[in-house]
């Protein structure tokens, strides 16, 4: 029987000791595995194996009575622990990606700004918004309803005798033309 193995079965037996012991016989066979599940990280990743190795420790000590039957057992739940870690980590990193809880706010939610103050850019607008009554007189009209007078989309949906998600999407795309004849 192992060194590891006995002490194991001390901290079966409630040896408070064991361990306390039980660290510094493994800790080097730990870091060693650390690094093997580490090396298929990205490049950049900020955990480092020495991190993983505490944390998996912790795991593996967090129950009241850590039980293993032996040494490969406690290795096995090792590696296991630091598997969840490395997924738990690359989800939250995904998840951030994505907005990680952020609210989601409907587009119709979204304030909509009283007149431009500066009258050149008031000028620039209407100019905009000519140009673009010239191609689509009925998504023009839209805008001036959300724009000028203020509209939530259901209320320009009904006046324009329109579905409200048609409204949302004659929306985005009027804003996406104005804001590519505003900047040009």
């Amino acid at each position: 029987m192992s060194d590891i193995t006995q002490i194991l079965d001390r901290v079966q037996r409630g040896d408070s000791k064991a361990a306390e012991e039980l660290l510094p016989l493994v800790y080097v066979e730990l870091r060693r595995l650390a690094a093997q599940k580490m090396a298929n990280e990205a490049a950049g990743h900020t955990l480092q194996p020495t991190a993983l190795v505490h944390e998996a420790w912790l795991r593996l000590g967090g129950s009241d009575t850590p039980s293993f039957q032996n040494r490969a057992h406690f290795f096995g739940a090792a590696a296991e622990a630091m598997r969840r870690i490395l997924i738990e980590r690359a989800r939250r990193r995904i998840a951030a990606k994505r907005g990680a809880g952020a609210a989601v706010v409907g587009v119709d939610e979204i304030e909509i700004p009283s007149p431009i103050a500066d009258d050149g850019q008031l000028l620039a607008v209407n100019e905009a918004l000519e140009k673009f009554a010239a191609l689509d007189p009925r998504k023009a009209e839209l805008v001036k309803l959300r724009y000028f007078v203020g509209m939530t989309f259901d209320e320009a949906a009904t006046a324009l005798g329109i579905a409200v998600p048609t409204a949302k999407q004659w929306w985005a795309y009027a804003r996406a033309w104005l804001t590519v004849e505003l900047r040009s």
